[in-house]
């Protein structure tokens, strides 16, 4: 048995990504960030929807038109095609994310 919270690194530097799970329809990954954000005129237009969800910390999802709070517990689905970036994660608590790729 794995659990999600093993092996967390600490890295102000780099944001981790490690695949749990990957098939054809389907990957899901859990992300750890430290501070990371998208660079300033950097922007994900996806060919696949995302789910994600916060386990812990905080982030904002920015797209076109709004802003996505996210903390702990709160997650949001990004439609495949959809205009989108990572604005802020905490510097000062380590945020833990889940993104399903389907």
């Amino acid at each position: 048995m794995n659990n999600i919270f093993e092996n967390i690194i600490l890295d102000k530097e780099n944001e981790e990504f490690i695949d749990i799970l990957k098939k054809p329809n389907i990957r899901i990954e859990r992300i750890v960030s430290n501070g990371q954000k998208s660079d300033k005129d950097f922007w994900y237009i996806q060919e696949e929807n995302e789910f994600v969800i916060v386990l812990e910390g905080e982030a904002i999802l920015e797209l076109v038109d709004k802003e996505i709070i996210l903390n702990k517990g709160d997650f949001y689905n990004i439609d495949k095609g959809l205009k989108h970036r990572v604005k802020y994660t905490s510097l000062k608590k380590t945020t833990i994310w889940i993104a399903v790729f389907y």
